[in-house]
C-alpha cells in the first residue's frame, strides 16, 4: 500500500471545483499530497480547499483562466509557493455539456449550424488550456527530476456519441455537440505526446477516461445511458478516485502514454 502514498508530494487540480475535480482533490489529499484547488471560480475553489482542510489535509484554493499562459504560470508558481514543490498535476478543467437537470435544453446546434464562436472557446478550455496548464507545471517537475502529469478524457474521446441518448419524446432535438468529441481525442494526442517527449525525465504523462457519472440526470437519460453499460448503470461520482490515485502515485510507475478507461464497460461492447 506505500506505493499509494503520496506524503511530501503536491497536486495541482484543473477544474478542482468540478463534479470530478472536487473528488479527485480530496482523494490526493487523502492520500498525502497538499492539493492546489483551481478553478475559474476562485470562490468555489476556496470553498473546496477550506472542506479539505478543516478535515485535517492540506488544500489550497486558487482561481485559474486556463487558456490564458500568465494565469497558468501563476497557478503553477502558487503550488510551489504553498507546497515547496509540484509533482502531480490533474488536468479536469474542460468545458462538458452536460445533459442533467441542471443543463436541461441546453444543447439543439446541430452539427451543420454549430456557431464557430462556441467551437474556438471549446479549443481554448478543453485542448489550449491542457497545454498551457503543461507547460507551466513541467517546469518545477524537471527542476525536482519527477512529476506526473493525468489529463482527463472522455469515451466520447474514443467512440462517437450516441446521439439518441438526448432525443426526448415531444421536444426539440438535442445533441452532444461536435466540440467535446474532438477536444477529448486530442487530450490523448497530448499525453502521448507528453510521455514521449520527456522520456527519460521522469515525467510520466496518462490519461484517465471516466464514463457517464450520475448527477441527477433524469429516468430516461439514466435508463438508457445505462443500458448501453455492461455494467447496467452510471458510474457513481466516487468511482474514479481510485484509477486517479493509481495514476498519480508510484503503483503506475512503470505506466506512461497510455488511457485508463473506466466505463463501466460503454467501449467494450
Amino acid at each position: 500500500m506505500e506505493k499509494f502514498n503520496l506524503e511530501g508530494q503536491a497536486a495541482v487540480v484543473t477544474g478542482g471545483a468540478g463534479l470530478l475535480g472536487k473528488q479527485f482533490c480530496r482523494t490526493l489529499a487523502e492520500a498525502g499530497a497538499g492539493v492546489l484547488v483551481a478553478d475559474v471560480n476562485e470562490n468555489v475553489a476556496r470553498l473546496v480547499a477550506k472542506e479539505i482542510s478543516a478535515a485535517g489535509y492540506r488544500a489550497v484554493g486558487f482561481g485559474v483562466d486556463v487558456t490564458n499562459p500568465v494565469s497558468t504560470q501563476a497557478m503553477a508558481d502558487a503550488a510551489v509557493k504553498s507546497f515547496g514543490r509540484l509533482d502531480i498535476l490533474v488536468c479536469s478543467a474542460a468545458m462538458d455539456p452536460k445533459f442533467d437537470q441542471e443543463h436541461a435544453g441546453q444543447h439543439r446546434s446541430a452539427f451543420e449550424d454549430y456557431p464557430l464562436d462556441a467551437w474556438k472557446q471549446a479549443l481554448d478550455v478543453n485542448l489550449t488550456g491542457m497545454f498551457l496548464s503543461a507547460q507551466a507545471a513541467v517546469k518545477p517537475m524537471l527542476a525536482q527530476n519527477h512529476g506526473v502529469i493525468i489529463n482527463i478524457c472522455s469515451t466520447y474521446g474514443l467512440v462517437g456519441p450516441d446521439q439518441r441518448l438526448y432525443e426526448r419524446p415531444g421536444q426539440p432535438l438535442q445533441y452532444k455537440p461536435v466540440f467535446y468529441s474532438v477536444t477529448k481525442a486530442g487530450v490523448l494526442g497530448l499525453t502521448r505526446y507528453l510521455a514521449t517527449y520527456y522520456a527519460g525525465k521522469n515525467i510520466r504523462a496518462n490519461a484517465l477516461t471516466p464514463g457517464g457519472v450520475y448527477n441527477q440526470h433524469d429516468e430516461l437519460f439514466t435508463r438508457n445511458y445505462s443500458f448501453r453499460t455492461v455494467l447496467g448503470r452510471m458510474a457513481n461520482v466516487d468511482e474514479m478516485n481510485g484509477a486517479l490515485l493509481f495514476l498519480a502515485s508510484d503503483a503506475s510507475s512503470y505506466m506512461t502514454g497510455s488511457n485508463l478507461v473506466v466505463d463501466g464497460g460503454w467501449t467494450a461492447w
